[in-house]
């Protein structure tokens, strides 16, 4: 799915464009017999309030992070793939009477409106056809994608700035599902988790047979460990952060550290287990085999135990590089296993080409 594209586009080499409220992640892949190979990639950290809840706030500071990226990776592609996220996104699986899609692409407009809690006109609209109502009612399911315009075009404008073309415009919940599964098999009917926990947001995609079939977005991030950490000890944003990731600095005790970040990984798997228990309490008789965690925030200690332990579900952290060959020589192991949680929405914008859905 796609919510902005360039149909004039022709080459096939594009960038994965990561724009997250923490920082700025880019990585380029060329497909190979067995599947791609890693080009390049690069990430770059943002200050705090640059981005906030998917809303560019300091786009010259944003767009500078972007352009500075590209050209220290010695980036020449200028063709790129983005994501959104946030509360200016809205995703909804829908109940509407069986018609074709293009019938659905010309009556969208109309059928969306009691939908989407902004003015029609002032979104773009995209949508997935899933398949029959399973209760026979003469309906089918729609998966209905709708993203202000003026967010799409704050972060295409930020994008050309820095010398880059916005060739597709995607939502990060659909980035995540192509990184799945382009990296992993599901079986059929089986339904799993992505959760996602970025610095502001998690956002929560429940795959069945390899489909999004629910999202959630909830407010809630890493930087929710970092604030409280800087207020339990009284120390900087940028201290704070390293200590939430493991480090130490020099001179300060994070003696009380280990309970500020138990608390707040009780609140962070409170919201997912709530959001799966919706999610399952509208789909009798469905479970989730296996919840699989990505984004940078999953590399505090300790956080992914706790959301297996509150939603008494499997938990595996994913790599979007399952299937990508990457050359030690040009890549440092070390470094990609330590950069491997921030790159799941990359990798899924990094395949995209642009026509497909």
């Amino acid at each position: 799915m796609e919510i902005m594209s360039l149909s004039l586009f022709k080459k096939t080499d594009v960038l994965g464009l990561d724009i997250g409220s923490n920082s700025v992640k880019i990585i380029q892949l060329a497909p190979t017999k067995k599947g791609w190979r890693l080009l390049n990639l690069g990430i770059v950290q943002l200050p705090p309030e640059a981005i906030v809840d998917g809303s560019i706030i300091d786009s010259m500071t944003v767009m500078s992070a972007v352009k500075d990226l590209v050209a220290q990776q010695g980036i020449k592609t200028k063709n790129c793939v983005s994501a959104l996220t946030g509360h200016s996104v809205i995703i909804k699986k829908v109940n509407l009477p069986v018609m074709t899609e293009a019938e659905l692409g010309e009556s969208i407009q109309w059928e969306a409106e009691q939908y989407i809690p902004f003015p029609i006109t002032d979104v773009n609209i995209d949508f997935q056809i899933l398949g029959a109502d399973t209760e026979g009612r003469g309906q089918m399911e729609v998966m209905l994608v709708a993203v202000k315009k003026d967010v799409i075009n704050d972060y295409t404008n930020v994008i050309k700035e820095a010398g880059l073309l916005p060739v597709i415009v995607d939502v990060d919940s659909f980035a995540l599902e192509n990184m799945f599964e382009m990296n992993y098999s599901i079986a059929p009917n089986e339904n799993i988790a992505i959760v996602n926990i970025g610095a502001t947001i998690t956002s929560i995609n429940v795959l069945r047979s390899g489909v999004t079939i629910f999202t959630r977005a909830i407010p809630l991030g890493g930087n929710q460990f970092t604030e409280e950490i800087q207020k339990a000890i009284g120390i900087s944003f940028k201290d704070a952060e390293a200590i939430k990731l493991g480090g130490e600095v020099s001179g300060i005790d994070a003696g009380g550290v280990p309970q500020v970040i138990e608390r707040v990984s009780g609140n962070v798997a409170l919201e997912v287990k709530r959001s799966i228990d919706f999610f399952l309490g509208g789909a009798p008789g469905m479970f989730i085999s296996k919840i699989y965690l990505s984004g940078g925030c999953t590399k505090t200690k300790g956080l992914p135990a706790i959301i297996q332990e509150r939603t008494a579900i499997p938990i595996e952290m994913v790599n979007p590089f399952t299937n990508v060959e990457v050359s030690p020589k040009r890549f440092a192991p070390d470094y990609i296993k330590d950069i491997t949680p921030y790159f799941g929405v990359g990798v899924g914008l990094a395949i995209r080409k642009v026509g497909d859905k």
